[in-house]
């Protein structure tokens, strides 16, 4: 009877602790939920900005109708179509031009220089590219409106570089000669700069312009380039706007993979042939992706995010100590987030026999590696030869390596500015800013060894529908969130001086 009485005890006192421990995990669980709250920022109403929304309109759409394209063959370049833009900007923006110093840099990129009041400051830099991509040959007639006609119309600006990026030069100067035109004047110096070749790598361009006033001894305390945008409905969970403001951004590497063998005719084929043994190790690179971390750039935008997301993945996101597995499975099933925690693999171009029924002698193929912050180029190529693990694969490199960004950041004075920009160009419906990490490669990577902080963002809130647009069919922005970009631009250059 003893025993028995002494393990009802036991029982009674293992359940009781086991219900204690359980009490307190839980606790733990909700306590750390309820500490996850949106970073607020001090945004006090900016007051009426007057913007003459046709006429602006108007002028973006000018400046999509000329034809600034960026092609891979460099001898189809256009230099009439560039000389032309720079004589429109400086027609459409005189008090700008009366007031900033212009320079050319290997003859089609743009340097303005706005004379701060305060020398001591080291200056900033605003950037954007006047090139765009070209249209895919013979998808002309799938354009709601021809892609260089400079369409405005059902509320929309149309045309190629509507989003990438000439509403970024156009926005920049039009925020510019508002602020000329009210007498304002920068403590900063502001440089201005209008690359002529970044969708094809900016090594003439952004290059040439870093290497100039790297030259000079110029230095940079903030970088502002193109990247971010207010988003909506892209982030799982999310349903308020989310302003994300890249903070970093991934490197770039392309590997060729080579195989060569005896060619000969199809009909007395080998057991493998050149074509057979590249499928299998661009298969191999497919089935082993680079491992997922969440960490840098892609942590800080979640933990922003994840207070407005729904209770449990709010819990989930406060506590990663418990739940870092499990939120990790979860962001990789979205292609879009999977690419933010995760140097990518994407096999792009493959290349055998001329003929259908000749055996190649050589075989390529393009895997286009976009890599994350904390990876390098060189683990990456290691990686790939362990993975493939056949010797009778050659891997190269192909064209410009350009290595993961340095993550800034975002406890500083024009972060701060930035954000209370962003949010006063939306006082209808103020978006959650959050930091994060941008995908794609932009000419601020070229200015890496000149600037303190760098910053990707521009102030357009962007559906899903419209993301479509990026080098894509129908690229527009709605006129409405043109103007909100540069409203933002406008308020940044004012929120600077007064030390936001």
């Amino acid at each position: 009877m003893a025993d028995s009485a002494n393990t009802k005890k036991w029982v009674l006192y293992t359940t009781a602790l086991l219900l204690v421990i359980i009490s307190i995990f839980i606790a733990v669980l909700i306590i750390n939920t309820s500490k996850l709250k949106h970073q607020t920022a001090d945004a006090p109403p900016a007051g009426h900005i007057e913007i003459d929304k046709a006429p602006a309109a108007k002028r973006l759409a000018g400046a999509i109708r000329f034809k600034t394209i960026s092609h891979q063959n460099p001898q189809i370049f256009d230099p009439a179509e560039f000389l032309a833009l720079h004589e429109y900007l400086e027609e459409n923006f005189p008090e700008a031009h009366k007031t900033l110093s212009k320079e050319t840099v290997s003859d089609y990129s743009l340097v303005y220089k706005w004379e701060g009041s305060d020398k001591s400051k080291k200056p900033i830099m605003l950037m954007a590219h006047q090139d765009v991509v070209p249209v895919i040959e013979g998808t002309e007639g799938e354009w709601t409106y021809p892609p260089f006609q400079g369409v405005v119309a059902e509320g929309y600006i149309w045309g190629r570089g509507a989003l990438d990026n000439k509403s970024g030069v156009m926005g920049i100067m039009e925020a510019v000669e508002m602020l000329v035109g009210e007498g304002f004047e920068p403590e900063q110096t502001v440089y201005i700069t209008f690359g002529h070749d970044e969708e094809v790598s900016g090594k003439n361009g952004a290059i040439k312009i870093a290497e100039l006033l790297g030259s000079r001894g110029v230095e940079f305390e903030y970088i502002l380039d193109e990247g971010g945008f207010i988003t909506l409905e892209m982030i799982s969970g999310v349903n308020s706007p989310a302003a994300l403001v890249g903070i970093a951004e991934k490197g770039y590497l392309t590997l060729e993979l080579r195989v060569e063998a005896e060619g000969g005719h199809s009909s007395i084929p080998p057991p493998s042939t050149a074509v057979g043994i590249l499928s299998r190790a661009v298969a191999k690179l497919e089935e082993n992706p680079f491992p997922a971390r969440l960490d840098g750039a892609a942590h800080e935008m979640f933990q922003n995010v994840a207070p407005s997301m729904p209770y449990l993945n709010r819990l989930a996101f406060a506590n990663l100590w418990l739940t870092k597995p499990f939120v990790i499975s979860k962001i990789t099933e979205n292609p879009y987030s999977n690419a933010m925690v995760r140097t990518t693999t994407a096999a792009t171009m493959l290349k055998g026999s001329d003929k259908e029924n000749v055996l190649p002698i050589i075989a390529t193929a393009a895997v286009n590696f976009r890599i994350l912050p904390g990876d390098t180029a060189k683990g990456v190529i290691r990686e790939v030869e362990r993975i493939i693990d056949d010797l009778r694969v050659k891997v190269s490199t192909l064209g410009k390596v350009s290595e993961p960004s340095s993550v800034s950041d975002t406890d500083t004075p024009f972060y701060r500015a930035l954000k209370k920009s962003i949010l006063q160009a939306s006082p209808e419906n103020p978006p959650i800013v959050a930091p994060y990490l941008l995908m794609a490669a932009t000419d601020s990577r070229h200015y890496k060894e000149l600037a303190g902080n760098t910053y990707r963002f521009i102030g357009f809130t962007l559906p899903p529908v419209d993301m479509k647009g990026f080098h894509g069919t129908d690229e527009r922005v709605a006129t409405d969130e043109y103007l909100r970009a540069v409203k933002t631009y406008y308020l940044l250059l004012k929120n600077l001086n007064e030390g936001s």
